[in-house]
């Protein structure tokens, strides 16, 4: 290795040398005289030979350390373990490579996607392919990284404090005054969300195309769009039910006193028309076209209430609170609901158990196409409405 860098060094005195040499013997029409000229491209090939002598030395030692290696290895570990951990299913290896060999129609290598088969006729993506679509809706839909993210194997219902009880001042031998906590019950389910992509055969064809990444990146972007949309404003109705509903989403806390604008007091009502131990994590959710409005409003002291983040990663602030947006929140017209102030864990988002792809060989051959079609069950609700106020605008 001493020697690689004498010679490296030698090299790089000889480029500043032969430098030196064509800056000092130019002429001033930029030209070397034919003596000079020989002189220089003697030094350049100078350079040029260490610099391949570098290289052999390099590969040389590159093979030594090849050839110094042990030719085996012990087994340490079981069959399809890894970091001490046994695989199975569809976080098996083998299960990867097939669910792979399947989307591009070619024959099964392992014979193990019948552990994944699912009720649709699709095949359960792998592990590390269900991890991937779920990283893309987490970048791609605002709501999730707000609200409580539950994942569940069938419809769940979760009981709710309707009405609490209320202890009384009781004199000493009088009658105990009795108290009755009703309680009410959110069922949340799961609603069917699909999507289908067609690949053209050329693309199936090339060894280079990365088709697992490309669908799971189209099946990212498509579900979170319409999971997002849905989260926001859905009706309840075959899809998840929405935040911005005027009855069962949040609260109403605020109604604006116009159609077309918001004032810094509807503001500052909306913050105390939240329960106070909400407010420690709340935050605000709108369209960006309202936070232009917003960015105008300023204070009696003619400061402008918007705070604009001063740290990468981290959301603006308004009145103190971090502030979100969405472009499927409500816009500000007539009896709109343009504005949310909450504790988002108190929407809850429930993702069914196994996300599946099914391949479509014989719908688009016409069309030299396969088609992918990708399948989730999902559903989203607010539990404690008490947690999200929202601000409606006048009816007219």
């Amino acid at each position: 290795m001493s020697k690689i860098l004498e010679l490296r060094e030698k090299r790089a005195k000889a480029w500043d040398a032969a430098k030196a040499f064509l800056d000092t013997k130019r002429g001033n029409d930029g030209l070397l005289s034919a003596e000079d000229t020989a002189v220089y491209e003697k030094m350049e090939n100078d350079v040029v030979a260490l610099g391949k002598e570098v290289e052999r030395l390099e590969r040389q030692a590159a093979i030594d350390l090849e050839l110094s290696k042990a030719t085996s290895n012990p087994i340490i570990n079981q069959p399809n373990q890894q970091d001490g951990k046994l695989r199975t299913g569809r976080a098996a290896d083998e299960y990867k490579v097939d669910f792979g060999q399947a989307l591009r129609g070619k024959p099964l290598l392992h014979n193990v996607l019948s552990t994944g088969v699912d009720a649709d006729g699709g095949y359960l993506v792998p592990t590390e392919f269900e991890r991937q679509i779920v990283m893309g809706l987490e970048e791609a839909n605002v709501i999730r990284s707000l609200a409580k993210v539950i994942t569940t194997s069938a419809e769940r219902k979760i009981p709710i404090a309707a009405t609490h009880t209320t202890a009384q001042w009781t004199a000493e031998n009088a009658a105990y005054t009795e108290s009755s906590p009703t309680f009410a019950q959110k069922t949340i389910d799961a609603f069917k969300l699909t999507d289908l992509v067609k690949v053209s055969t050329e693309l199936l064809q090339d060894s280079m195309f990365d088709l697992e990444a490309y669908i799971a990146q189209e099946f990212a972007r498509a579900f979170g769009v319409a999971e997002e949309e849905a989260f926001c404003v859905g009706t309840g109705i075959g899809q998840p039910s929405g935040i911005f509903l005027a009855s069962g989403g949040g609260t109403i806390g605020v109604t604006a006193g116009s159609t077309t604008n918001i004032t810094v007091d509807n503001l500052i009502d909306l913050v105390y028309a939240l329960k106070s131990p909400y407010r420690r994590n709340a935050v605000f959710l709108m369209k960006d076209v309202t936070v232009s409005a917003l960015r105008k409003l300023k204070d009696s002291n003619g400061a402008y209430l918007w705070q604009p983040s001063v740290q990468q990663g981290q959301p603006d602030r308004f009145i103190g609170y971090p502030l979100y947006t969405s472009p499927y929140v409500p816009g500000v017209e007539a009896g709109a609901l343009p504005i949310a102030f909450g504790d988002f864990s108190n929407y809850w988002i429930a993702d069914r158990m196994g996300r599946s792809v099914q391949r479509l060989n014989e719908l688009y051959a016409g069309n030299g196409q396969v088609g992918f079609l990708a399948t989730e069950r999902v559903d989203g609700k607010v539990i404690l409405a008490e947690g999200i106020q929202l601000l409606q605008m006048a009816a007219s």
